[in-house]
């Protein structure tokens, strides 16, 4: 067992034994996610009763589809990843939509109080402080509200600088585990169609900007095509491996930003074994509580705020789904709000929606109308530039049938006449100019 001056170590089955039936549990998410204590979590299942779990965008295998876990446990998710998605959606299962700059909230002013939080920390360094490693989020405000803390000692996570600290008096039972962590590379999910996007949303971005990514492939094929461009910055909810080339290489600096200048801000990081080893120790990234980092009236300071985020599907007036597949929910509100907003706010800002034109079975994702029961995250008030395959268009200042035909014109060859033909019936003779 793993000997440190700073902590009392315990078995994973005991630790979660501070957890009693009727628990509100906090689950520390992302690269972090507690996968060792929440298997032995489950291990309890039918010996504890009615324990609500409360987490955003948990990664790894967890193995919850079993009948004892389902009935002592229930999973009321504030962003729905693919792992836990079919429970999200089951009847023991919930989703709370809510901007994930405010969850913090959630937990601060009581309205999710929680009673215990189930962590993966970065070992406590000579003064007894463990961090929160890749995943600070909302994981901060947990922390600070939870009434016990179980943690897991995990010597592969990355010890990062921004508000993730934790001093080790605070934890309550402690385990060591040396599981590597979960490693997701967005650059292997790349393809021409997304390399395509990639370029048409690097030719908005200017010199200088302050870049937010959203969460998968898309992002990181912007990055890729950003060699040529001199003093960006980052201050983001997340980020990948992309990043760190154009950090070596000075393109990005943070040189402008108005913001934590000098510094590349987050809330979390998920990526490769690369980007944790880049993040330990390194004093130039700041991973902060996503009550800040997401707060658009922070992230409107910065210039040229260029916001990158993509959608599940857009309807021809500009409103946007990215949550859900009908009532299907499928991830969440995210973050994608707080920075369409925070970017349409800012001096020379852009709010970016970037998809692909169809679907992976070619259905488009440019329609008439959303699927019935779909979500719309950004509301077609809240809509800029939309990009896909086939180009770009800005939206902002147009009417409806002026965003229908514009919005058209990027879709799939193969729909554009049935968009043509929706559009056409429900506002008739286009007579504007553009």
């Amino acid at each position: 067992m793993h000997i440190d001056k700073h902590l009392s170590y315990t078995t994973t089955n005991e630790a979660v034994q501070l957890i009693e039936s009727g628990n509100r549990v906090f689950i520390h998410g992302g690269a972090a996610t507690p996968l060792t204590l929440i298997h032995a979590l489950f291990h309890r299942a039918g010996s504890i009763q009615n324990v609500e779990l409360v987490s955003i965008s948990l990664q790894g295998k967890i193995n919850w589809n079993r009948p004892e876990v389902l009935k002592s446990f229930f999973l009321n998710s504030l962003f729905v990843s693919a792992n836990i998605r079919g429970w999200a959606n089951a009847q023991n299962g919930g989703y709370v939509p809510v901007f994930l700059s405010e969850i913090p909230h959630l937990f601060d002013r009581g309205y999710l109080p929680i009673d215990v939080a189930i962590i993966q920390v970065s070992p406590p360094d000579y003064h007894g402080y463990c961090t929160l490693g890749p995943s600070a989020d909302v994981a901060v405000s947990a922390v600070r509200n939870a009434k016990k803390i179980i943690a897991q000692v995990n010597p592969n996570m990355p010890r990062t600088m921004g508000e993730g600290f934790i001093h080790s008096s605070r934890l309550d039972a402690v385990i060591w585990d040396n599981t590597p962590l979960t490693e997701i590379d967005y650059s292997t999910k790349t393809d021409k169609v997304t390399d395509d996007i990639g370029r048409q949303v690097a030719g908005l971005i200017e010199d200088g900007a302050t870049l937010q990514m959203g969460i998968g492939a898309i992002p990181d094929a912007v990055l890729k095509h950003l060699t040529n461009h001199k003093n960006l910055g980052i201050h983001t909810e997340m980020f990948s491996d992309g990043v760190i080339p154009l950090i070596e290489k000075g393109i990005v600096n943070n040189s402008e930003k108005k913001i934590e200048n000098g510094k590349t801000i987050s809330a979390f990081v998920l990526g490769t074994r690369k980007v944790y080893d880049f993040i330990d120790n390194n004093p130039s990234v700041n991973l902060m509580n996503v009550a800040y980092v997401n707060d658009a009236a922070i992230i409107r300071q910065n210039p040229k705020v260029t916001a990158i985020n993509s959608a599940i599907e857009i309807d021809i007036t500009g409103q946007v789904c990215s949550d859900s597949i009908g009532t299907h929910q499928y991830s969440g509100i995210g973050g994608q709000m707080d920075f369409m907003q925070g970017a349409a706010l800012s001096k020379g800002g852009k709010p970016i929606i970037a998809l692909p034109s169809v679907t992976a079975s070619g259905i488009s994702r440019i329609v008439p109308l959303l699927k019935e029961g779909a979500g719309v995250v950004t509301t077609r008030g809240h809509i800029h530039y939309v990009a896909t395959e086939y180009g770009v268009v800005n939206l902002y200042g147009k009417n409806m049938d002026q965003r229908a035909v514009l919005l058209a014109g990027i879709a799939h060859p193969d729909h554009r006449e049935t968009l043509e033909r929706a559009y056409h019936e429900r506002f008739g003779q286009m007579i504007w100019k553009s």
